[in-house]
């Protein structure tokens, strides 16, 4: 029970476990402490500096995995199974992914975690273009939900 799994969703739809693909999947700490000392464990003379600009929100890193980690373990401890989603862009050897896929209400909720800088976040338009009726979740590092 270290880790919690998100499977890929291969069709973001109501019963995303009958087109789970258990051959594509990512891995998320259960404990964000025991991963936030792991992921900055490079020199023991820099850990408390690493770890005061983290706590002051003054670390100059994306810290996108870590959101992600608190996020995967929140929506397991309220009861929810993990999905993502990927598919292609128009881009060359790009695609676009879904950090989390929820169903709400016979709905099909994408969510998708950033950790600041960031103003735009194609790979959630691109899918709202693709599939109607969702309800959309941007979790930010402010908070704001868009």
């Amino acid at each position: 029970m270290m880790v919690n799994v998100a499977n890929h969703c291969d069709d973001p739809n109501i019963g995303m476990s009958l087109t789970k693909n258990l051959e594509k999947f990512k891995l998320y700490m259960n404990d964000i402490g025991l991963f936030v000392t792991h992921i900055s464990k490079d020199k023991r003379a820099v850990d408390n500096i690493i770890y005061e600009k983290l706590l002051r929100d003054k670390l100059e890193t994306n810290l996108g995995y870590v959101f992600e980690n608190m996020v995967a373990q929140t929506l397991r401890v309220i009861g929810d199974d993990l999905y993502y989603f990927t598919f292609p862009s128009n881009s060359p050897n790009r695609s676009y992914e879904i950090d989390f896929l929820i169903s709400r209400d016979n709905k099909i909720c994408p969510i998708e975690v950033k950790s600041g800088g960031y103003n735009t976040h194609p790979s959630i338009d691109e899918f709202a273009k693709k599939y109607s009726n969702i309800l959309f979740v941007v979790i930010h590092k402010s908070c704001k939900r868009v």
